[in-house]
């Protein structure tokens, strides 16, 4: 299982409880993934769980994380990179030799009851970057999102960061992006970030929200089937009131300006295609800006196997998954992200349903693997059913229109990393031909700089006017060339 996420941490406890043997492999060094992240142990935070919601649903799966690694049922391997997943033969089992975190003794019992390997799994381990090797009967993805950001003049200076960003600044350094800090951009992770920010002691002189609430009046029906999540919006909304935050709804930051680091932003109100409107802008003297356009799935992965994709309700590509969370490639499972922005709750609950099906799928092989309960898969699927129309309401109800290309100038970098300004982008369309973004990222260098097109592939494909998709890459993460040097010849 890839990812210790919500929806991984879930997959491995559950799938554990059923009698399966479990590698867990994850990039960061404790479980919880973006979402519940951990306070540096040198920070000596007293109560972690007061910077988090729902803190008590990821204690006691980390609990049962522990108990589980403890008593040799999980591999759980930190600081371990997944940057391939390709077919194998032979026994299942951790490949310690290869330098593998957690040491022979960990993948020995592993593999005598996972029954024969499909796939190999390849990372990159630890600071040193050592390779490392995991073979498997079946394989979850579960590697999450990123923020999707629209850039706007401005958006380069010191001050500005990402909403998430800003949530993970809090929650794993106790740091504040600065005191007076504007939140903006568009979905409903805008709200609990200002809340946390007001909370902490930033001064947030606004939320400015791109899309309308009123958008969700169509979807009544899926709002109703979540009265929790009706809830929890009042709890944002009662924590913007006690702080004085203000909500500004149907507007954008168009510009940031600065010369050091941001001082002020200049927000604009949109028309229903996210369009500025002309003569309604104004100053907000701001520190810092945290924004965001909600999250995009996290595909490397899957779709260097080839998983079908599909456009979800929020412009964002994200991996066709059936009933069982099933990919389109046989002996990959998918949960949370991956197949739609939805959440933690959705993501811990797909997590639990993967572990049934994978167990039904092994027992189904032949494999020394316990049948699930139909009873408790029927209760999960109902409950993802749920919470996944409100992912989609929510989705479409925050998707960024495309009149939005119109607030950046010529001169804006587009792609960060290259120094890409959208009127080269522009140029490539209207003069050169390009008409995808990766025609686009050949004539212009936009998405091959470090972040290899994650923080910029939206709005590059967005000024090409297309519809974002997915890469296929060979390699998901950078990878030392002496790692790939030693693969033996069956994984070249």
């Amino acid at each position: 299982m890839v990812g210790a996420g919500p929806a991984g941490l879930a997959a491995a406890v559950t799938a554990a409880g059923l009698g399966l043997r479990v590698a867990l492999l994850d990039a960061g060094d404790r479980p919880g993934g973006q979402y519940y992240r951990h306070p540096a142990p040198g920070l000596g935070a007293a109560r972690p769980q007061a910077l988090h919601h729902d803190w008590s649903a990821f204690a006691t799966r980390e609990a049962q994380l522990r108990r589980e690694e403890a008593e040799g049922r999980v591999t759980y391997l930190p600081g371990h990179h997944v940057w391939a997943v390709v077919p194998a033969a032979g026994p299942a089992g951790v490949d310690a030799g290869a330098g593998a975190g957690a040491g022979a003794g960990a993948g020995s019992g592993f593999g005598e009851a996972a029954g024969p390997a499909v796939w190999t799994l390849h990372a990159v381990a630890g600071p040193e970057e050592r390779p490392a090797a995991v073979t498997a009967s079946a394989v979850l993805i579960a590697t999450g999102a990123y923020e999707r950001q629209l850039p706007f003049p401005g958006w380069t200076l010191p001050g500005v960061i990402g909403a998430g960003g800003a949530q993970a600044m809090l929650k794993s350094g106790l740091v504040l992006p600065g005191k007076r800090v504007v939140v903006a951009g568009s979905g409903p992770l805008l709200l609990a970030v200002a809340g946390s920010l007001a909370a902490a002691g930033a001064r947030v002189p606004a939320v400015v929200e791109a899309a309308s609430y009123l958008a969700y009046a169509g979807r009544v029906p899926a709002l109703l089937r979540n009265p929790g999540k009706l809830a929890e919006g009042a709890l944002f909304g009662s924590a913007l009131l006690r702080h004085g935050v203000r909500l500004l709804t149907r507007q954008a930051v168009v510009a940031a300006h600065g010369t050091d680091r941001v001082e002020a932003v200049t927000v604009a109100r949109l028309d229903r295609d996210w369009r500025p409107v002309p003569g309604t802008g104004r100053r907000i003297p701001c520190d810092a800006l945290a924004v965001g356009h909600g999250l995009v799935p996290q595909l490397e992965l899957a779709t260097g196997l080839g998983c079908a994709t599909r456009l979800a309700a929020d412009g964002t590509p994200a991996l066709v998954l059936d009933a069982e969370q099933r990919t389109s490639v046989p002996g990959i499972w998918s949960a949370g992200e991956t197949g739609g922005i939805g959440g933690a709750q959705l993501a811990l609950v797909e997590g639990e349903l993967a572990a049934h099906s994978i167990a039904s799928a092994l027992r189904a092989a032949g494999e020394t693997a316990p049948s699930s309960s139909s009873g408790a898969a029927a209760r999960l699927d109902r409950r993802r059913a749920r919470l996944r129309a409100f992912a989609e309401a929510m989705g479409a109800a925050h998707r960024p229109a495309p009149g939005w290309t119109e607030w950046v100038t010529e001169d804006t970098d587009v792609c960060r990393c290259e120094e890409v300004p959208a009127g080269r982008i522009r140029e490539a369309v209207a003069e050169l031909g390009a008409r995808d973004a990766r025609t686009v990222k050949l004539l212009t260098r936009a998405g091959m700089g470090w972040c290899q097109g994650r923080m910029c592939g939206q709005a590059v494909a967005a000024l090409a006017g297309t519809e974002p998709g997915p890469d296929r890459r060979p390699l998901s993460c950078p990878v030392p060339l002496r790692n790939l040097a030693e693969l033996p010849p069956a994984d070249h």
